[in-house]
């Protein structure tokens, strides 16, 4: 039946009848306009293939800052539900 499978959407051959050739590629084409340098968008796959694609865009993100806040950002949350759940952080100091 193909509960998890995605339904590709329909692709029609239509050009309009008064197109200009010289203009910028199709009018009727929706593209974003960073779509030309990220990985992750395109056709469906899976939950590997979308993992292993975000990982390889941050690997190859030039803008180092932005990972070192998002680290910085999922150890405080870490460390506040910690705290939440009365977590013994004395397992970790030495004695």
């Amino acid at each position: 039946m193909g509960l998890l499978k995605l339904r590709k959407n329909k692709k029609f051959n239509y050009t309009p009848r008064y197109y200009d050739d010289k203009g910028e590629g199709n009018p009727f084409e929706i593209k974003h306009k960073f779509d030309e340098y990220r990985k992750t968008v395109g056709a469906n796959k899976g939950i590997k293939g979308k993992f292993n694609d975000a990982l390889d865009d941050l690997k190859n993100n030039p803008n180092r800052e932005v990972n070192k806040r998002i680290l910085v950002i999922v150890a405080v949350l870490l460390l506040i539900f910690l705290f939440i759940i009365d977590f013994d952080l004395s397992i970790f100091l030495p004695k």
